[in-house]
């Protein structure tokens, strides 16, 4: 996403920090990615982003979601989601939770455990389980492997334990890691996958559906491969190592690659000072309040308004916390000239930015505001 005039002008009038999102573009992103994966359902993961316009937006392109709580089901629930049309795709539930799923009508469940097998048995039986295996995400910004997935033979007696227990062993799951930079990491999941479904087919148990899980990657300051390179990757693995499952349902559960790209994050310098050799800057959000995933390093592209690279320097960025947690970056090259209340704009932030943030030290977290409401606010005419 750009930084347009609207957005401009936006920052001179409004507070700060605020984040602004463009509808269109998740629009966009929606459709690529089905032009990209043809034969893949899309559900949508609702922790990315759930502002109630992207819902929208996606619940009349014809989205499912992957929700991760009751709370995420009850949001979608009040726009009309049919809860047919929803994947509770954590693997961590408590058990009324779990109840409350299957009352109401949604179907397929997440496990990576006996115990979870077993818990979904007592509060939905017979419903569709999906085991999931831990891959490989060493080339990707947010490795998810290790809290979340299990070995390719744990995965097995999983699935087995779900059919013993009258559940439906309904599939397999893998997640690549979050902002993938290798699309052959998708290839090596869907081979791993299908290890299980071939060994499973042996003892009778015909499993029906594969979850890519989500990983597709947004720009930001690192080469990346496109959805169009990983769609190709997918279609010819699947083709190469499951085809002897027939009439497969394929999901995928985009997040960022659905989002990222469709926010922009507008703060403000409150402070610039030194501390012995070191230049701090202090911005009026932080780790706390919208830029939660910069403490795993993860590189935003920065813009400064009415300031170039000419010349730079190397800058410590803060947020506004009495807490030392909330360092931005140790040491980053921004224009030598940035002073007090210029305006910082953090590039691609639609994902996991205002839903990490917090009311800490009693601050508010960042505003949002769609294209249109900006337009509204400030009259503004193109």
């Amino acid at each position: 996403m750009e930084v347009t005039n609207l957005i401009r002008e936006a920052a001179k009038k409004l507070e700060t920090p605020f984040l602004v999102i463009d509808v269109d573009q998740v629009k966009k992103n929606y459709m690529r990615l089905k032009e990209s994966m043809k034969n893949v359902d899309i559900f949508y993961a609702v922790k990315a982003n759930s502002h109630i316009e992207i819902l929208k937006a996606l619940r009349d392109m014809g989205s499912s979601f992957d929700v991760a709580s009751v709370g995420e089901i009850n949001k979608l629930l009040s726009l009309g989601v049919s809860p047919k049309k929803m994947s509770f795709g954590n693997p961590i539930k408590k058990e009324k939770d779990i109840a409350y799923a299957w009352e109401i009508g949604i179907e397929y469940f997440s496990v990576d455990s006996e115990l979870e097998v077993e818990k979904v048995a007592r509060n939905a039986p017979g419903s569709k389980v999906y085991a999931r295996i831990a891959t490989s995400s060493s080339d990707s910004d947010w490795p998810l492997s290790g809290k979340f997935g299990t070995d390719i033979d744990h995965v097995i007696n999983i699935l087995r334990w779900a059919n013993k227990h009258g559940l439906k062993p309904f599939g397999v799951s893998f997640h690549v890691g979050s902002q993938s930079y290798n699309k052959y990491k998708w290839q090596e999941a869907i081979l791993e996958s299908s290890v299980v479904f071939n060994k499973l087919l042996k003892e009778g148990i015909e499993l029906k559906m594969l979850n890519l899980g989500g990983g597709i990657p947004v720009q930001h300051t690192k080469p990346i491969p496109s959805v169009e390179e990983i769609g190709k990757v997918v279609d010819d693995s699947i083709n190469e190592y499951l085809w002897k499952h027939k009439n497969l349902m394929i999901i995928t559960e985009p997040g960022r690659s659905m989002v990222g790209d469709a926010g922009i994050m507008v703060t403000r310098v409150i402070l610039k000072s030194r501390k012995g050799s070191k230049k701090w800057l202090y911005l009026d959000a932080g780790v706390f309040h919208g830029l939660m995933e910069t403490i795993e390093n993860f590189q935003y592209e920065i813009q400064v308004e009415g300031k170039d690279y000419t010349e730079t320097d190397v800058y410590t960025l803060a947020g506004p916390t009495c807490d030392s947690v909330d360092t931005i970056y140790e040491d980053i090259e921004l224009p030598a000239n940035i002073e007090y209340e210029d305006i910082v704009y953090f590039i691609n932030t639609g994902a996991y930015t205002v839903e990490y943030a917090a009311h800490f030290n009693g601050i508010e977290p960042p505003k949002v505001y769609t294209i249109d409401e900006l337009k509204e606010i400030l009259n503004y005419t193109e």
